[in-house]
């Protein structure tokens, strides 16, 4: 059992690196990149695809469209979807800035990826949302429900526990974990801003457990009126089972598919079946 981190998220990984490491590899030669200045920052996005119905991707904790997405952005219907993938502020090729974790740090990113879209000219799209970005996409469709078509989340939570807490302390440590877990994010970052942005995610996320009920968005999962459909691998080493549940009962019209063999990093391990429900529940 490999230990791989993606999207801000340590999982357990049957699968080899090598299969992981192609998913991230150049992934389409039609990808237009840029950088758009929305809210005070230059955030980078990668666009591909001539669909009309458009849909923004957002990454995990420290991820960027290139490391969370290539299999979509490689394979999802070119001819259905025009795709975004973006690299949230302080995160990838947006930075400058560095990282910060403010208590607001979710709805920033909702904010952000919002008014990205906007600024590219979408007036409604729909919403990928992987790990930390599924709950920024959870805010985003609460608060700008005139913008959002439909939402797909998985590997997200609405909440922190106790329970949550230690899954984050295990892994909280990069100097524990082997050279081939911490290279994609040192590549990225360097081995000193990779260990500080990583410790300074897991103090961001932490705060939210001392709020009622540990909420990140609790209050704000029945306000969202779009099409849900929430995707969880029963074998997520990093969500429990309790958040896809409370999703499902908080979001009205909700839908839920398990995927027995899935892991945090299922639409990366089984991007092709990924793919398809996404593209079946987007066009339905």
């Amino acid at each position: 059992m490999a230990l791989f981190l993606l999207g801000g998220r340590l999982i357990k990984c049957r699968c080899d690196i090598k299969r992981i490491m192609t998913a991230i590899q150049p992934y389409c030669s039609s990808v237009a990149s840029g950088r758009q200045h929305v809210n005070g920052v230059d955030l980078y996005y990668e666009q591909t695809g001539r669909g009309k119905h458009a849909v923004l991707l957002l990454p995990g904790a420290l991820g960027s469209s290139r490391t969370d997405f290539g299999p979509q952005m490689k394979s999802l219907n070119k001819e259905l979807f025009t795709l975004v993938g973006w690299d949230p502020r302080g995160y990838g090729q947006s930075r400058p800035p560095d990282r910060d974790f403010p208590p607001d740090f979710y709805e920033r990113d909702a904010k952000d990826g919002v008014d990205l879209m906007k600024a590219l000219g979408f007036s409604k799209f729909s919403l990928l949302g992987w790990s930390d970005g599924g709950i920024s996409a959870l805010i985003a469709a609460a608060k700008y429900p005139d913008l959002i078509s439909k939402m797909v989340v998985w590997g997200a939570n609405a909440f922190v526990s106790q329970q949550d807490l230690t899954l984050y302390n295990a892994v909280r440590d990069v100097s524990k974990w082997s050279v081939r877990m911490r290279q994609p994010m040192e590549e990225v970052y360097g081995v000193e801003g990779f260990a500080k942005t990583w410790e300074a995610w897991g103090d961001g996320i932490s705060q939210f457990a001392k709020r009622p009920e540990g909420s990140i968005c609790l209050e704000l999962l029945p306000l969202i009126s779009c099409p849900t459909l929430i995707i969880h691998g029963e074998k997520d080493p990093m969500v429990p089972s309790i958040h896809p549940q409370v999703l499902l009962k908080q979001i009205k019209g909700s839908r839920l598919h398990l995927m027995p063999e899935g892991k945090h990093n299922l639409h990366l391990r089984y991007a092709d079946e990924f793919n398809k429900l996404v593209e079946d529940f987007i066009e339905d």
